[in-house]
């Protein structure tokens, strides 16, 4: 800028009160450095990162979530397969509980008698007892009660009201 009175833009400088500039001008407002907007520019860049990586530790917790849920499913699809692949002389029926016992060649069995059926003593190793459910899944006897309950406060949630 040079001393003639005009700007590097050729306009000239306003020599008028603070109120009509073309500008803005106060004697009030905080004077604006580069430094102090370096300083936001800063704490902005803080202050996202934070977000950033809490939100990253939320998706993280969620993927390990999900990870243990597939691992779940797919012990439970495996389990319910050597359930149906089982040797059987009845017909299945949902809603039923049955008990597999595997014989000393290997082969798993279900049947219809508990091992206190059995008298305490039946006679091949007894490996759980399981109800089939309508959707032709398993459900381990002892988790029975767990299941219903379940099922049952979400249909009720779901207004189907049991």
């Amino acid at each position: 800028m040079s001393d003639d009175g005009y700007t590097k833009h050729g306009a000239g400088r306003h020599d008028g009160p603070a109120s009509t500039s073309p500008y803005p001008l106060s004697r009030l407002s905080a004077p604006h450095e580069l430094v102090d907007v370096a300083r936001e520019i800063q704490q902005a860049d803080a202050l996202l990162g934070a977000v950033t990586g809490g939100k990253l530790a939320q998706i993280a917790r969620q993927i390990r979530a999900l990870q243990e849920q597939a691992r779940q499913v797919l012990e439970a699809a495996q389990r319910d397969s050597e359930l149906h692949r089982a040797a059987c002389n009845f017909k299945k029926r949902p809603g039923h509980v049955y008990h597999l016992y595997r014989r000393g060649d290997g082969v798993p069995y279900l049947s219809m008698l508990s091992p206190e059926e059995w008298g305490g003593a039946p006679p091949h190793a007894f490996e759980g007892s399981y109800r089939l459910e309508l959707d032709m899944s398993w459900t381990p006897a002892d988790e029975a009660a767990a299941h219903d309950a379940e099922a049952g406060a979400l249909a009720r949630l779901l207004g189907r009201g049991e």
